[in-house]
């Protein structure tokens, strides 16, 4: 049996959540898919809107960035994938 009606498996809102909404941006709009952003490990080459705070400037500060909350991202965090497992590679030594 075939899917149909699209590609709704990209998109989930979590209206229930706590924190929800957590990004400034339109309620209805915010993809929870993607909670804790995979992006994060990728550093400055992440593609998001972030900042370096503390002391030392060594905090990623993710709290201004959609990136991985828009619908139409989806497919640009699934493609940054790659990347993550390359890291988590070496991080292993595999």
């Amino acid at each position: 049996m075939g899917r149909q009606g699209g590609e709704h498996y990209k998109f989930f809102n979590h209206t229930a959540c706590e924190f929800y909404p957590c990004h400034d941006m339109p309620a209805e709009d915010l993809n929870c898919l993607f909670c804790y952003c995979p992006l994060y490990c990728l550093g400055p080459d992440c593609g998001g809107n972030f900042r370096y705070v503390g002391e030392a400037g060594d905090i990623k500060d993710c709290s201004a960035c959609t990136v991985p909350h828009r619908r139409e991202n989806y497919d640009y965090i699934m493609r940054q994938f790659e990347r993550v497992k390359d890291i988590a590679a070496r991080s292993t030594g595999d």
